[in-house]
């Protein structure tokens, strides 16, 4: 039985594409995403958004130090999470908006001009059965089990929402990592299934790089991306592609190094 799994990377933007959390935006705790990531990183954990994986399921049992949650397929996973793990609640009836005052702490999404909750801490407790989350972290496919380093509570209707995105993963839109760019074709690694995935573009294709206008040769291998069209002839054809730089690319500086497992 086939059993899907969430990339770190895109259990956030998933998240934030229907109103919820980007994890290395989120300010509880006091600590940020890279400081989580050394203190819990383990197989399956890379630098955000890398190679870590998570899982979305209803929760069956809930006990002092971890879930169990039945995922989409019907498997049945064991979340583990500890005092380091961050465990949020996602405020329900939100959509997507535009982040100010920076990626750090503080920071407020925008929608319409006016200011969106953010998640909040919650504890342990607070999640119950039936619960829908969504956990990111050390996954071990073959014990079913994920050692988490986030949890969110997802608000029932974005959890709906959610797994229509997944189910048009490949259809509608794609999104992953630049792998290579060749001729009109973009290959990136899926963030939803880790697998190649090949982008055609055309004259029709628009890109863009935040707000700024860019073109199909400023795509480059290590960035992230995502493209929204559809499937025709048995291609994904982009309506439109928007880039993610690396950090500090634009400075002609290499990114920062990921801390160090400790």
């Amino acid at each position: 039985m086939r059993v899907k799994f969430f990339h770190l990377g895109v259990a956030a933007a998933f998240l934030a594409a229907v109103g919820g959390v980007g994890y290395s935006q989120q300010s509880g705790g006091g600590q940020d995403a890279g400081q989580v990531s050394g203190q819990r990183q383990g197989r399956g954990m890379g630098g955000f958004p890398g190679g870590g994986r998570g899982i979305l399921g209803s929760v069956t049992e809930v006990a002092a130090d971890h879930y169990v949650i039945k995922t989409e397929n019907g498997d049945l996973y064991t979340v583990h999470f500890s005092v380091n793990t961050r465990i949020m609640k996602q405020p329900p009836g939100q959509t997507g908006g535009r982040r100010q005052g920076g990626a750090g702490a503080g920071a407020t999404d925008t929608e319409g001009g006016s200011q969106r909750a953010q998640p909040t801490p919650i504890k342990p407790t607070d999640i119950k059965v039936g619960d829908v989350i969504t956990a990111g972290g050390e996954m071990d496919a073959t014990a079913k089990s994920v050692g988490a380093v986030f949890i969110v509570q997802v608000d029932p209707e974005r959890a709906k929402q959610m797994r229509e995105m997944e189910a048009n993963f490949g259809k509608t839109w794609l999104a992953g990592r630049v792998t290579a760019v060749k001729d009109t074709t973009i290959t990136v690694e899926g963030m939803l299934d880790h697998a190649p995935h090949s982008i055609v573009v055309d004259e029709n294709t628009s890109f863009r790089l935040r707000r700024d206008s860019i073109t199909l040769a400023d795509i480059q291998p290590g960035e992230q991306l995502r493209a929204e069209g559809a499937v025709k002839g048995g291609v994904f054809v982009a309506t439109t592609v928007v880039a993610n730089q690396p950090q500090n690319r634009e400075g002609g500086q290499p990114a920062a190094a990921q801390p160090k497992p400790q």
